[in-house]
């Protein structure tokens, strides 16, 4: 990921733990996406924010077939 790799020239450690923050949101986001609140940059409630440490990853969801997309990830 290229955010990734802009935070992994900042710091080794917080990119790692920003990954590991990341990647258990991906594995439970079919049980949890109901918890985050609607986007503040969208207008549609299948948009979602989820902020972590001075990050917003922003998510749709698509209840038909039950996909999930991360949208972006801005920094604070």
């Amino acid at each position: 990921m290229y955010i990734l790799e802009g935070m992994h020239n900042e710091n080794k450690s917080l990119t790692k733990k920003f990954k590991l923050y990341l990647d258990t949101i991906i594995i439970n986001l079919p049980t949890k996406a109901q918890k985050y609140k609607s986007s503040i940059y969208f207008d549609d409630e299948t948009i979602k924010d989820i902020e972590h440490e001075g990050y917003t990853i922003i998510f749709y969801t698509d209840k038909e077939s039950s996909t999930y997309l991360i949208l972006s990830i801005l920094k604070k």
